[in-house]
């Protein structure tokens, strides 16, 4: 994955929000925070708003959108002035974040035998209810080792489609 210099990274929810900041203040992405735009995940899923709020600053080099989002169908079009400037990277997390969970309790198994959707068999079977809030995200993976190991065992596990990038692929 090639980046440009400066990187907005845009997380879709929370959840995604904590596992990039865990990750990033950590030094364990191909990038660090003094590279994001403003230092920060963003959180904004419009193309016209991000044009609105962080391109009309007058970037003169590359930037690279990283988008951490759960729908491989979500739209991020932007105006023909930004085209060339901006490249797009969407690093898809459908349904990672739980899964990630699942993983890290060890419960992979009991998941694939229950035929249960990963959000639910987290709230039923594992008995956590918030594993989309941030603050359980970055309360549950403090151990920033931990994370990195899941990431990688989900990647492993899971069936991604070929040309599709996941979080394994921003990790060090």
């Amino acid at each position: 994955m090639e980046l440009a210099k400066y990187k907005a990274c845009i997380c879709e929810g929370s959840a995604e929000e904590a596992i990039i900041d865990i990750l990033v203040d950590n030094d364990l992405l191909i990038f660090n925070r003094e590279e994001m735009l403003e230092e920060r995940v963003i959180r904004c899923r419009s193309a016209k708003r991000f044009e609105e709020r962080y391109l009309r600053k007058g970037f003169e080099e590359q930037i690279s959108v990283i988008r951490i989002l759960d729908s491989r169908r979500e739209e991020f079009r932007l105006s023909k002035a930004y085209e060339q400037k901006i490249d797009v990277v969407n690093v898809i997390t459908a349904p990672e974040i739980e899964m990630l969970i699942i993983h890290a309790e060890g419960a992979y198994d009991q998941f694939k035998r229950s035929g249960k959707k990963p959000s639910e068999f987290c709230k039923i079977n594992l008995r956590m209810h918030d594993v989309k809030s941030y603050d359980f995200v970055k309360q549950y993976f403090s151990n920033p080792q931990l994370l990195v190991k899941v990431i990688k065992e989900y990647r492993r596990t899971a069936n991604i489609p070929k040309g599709e990038y996941s979080l394994s692929d921003l990790l060090r």
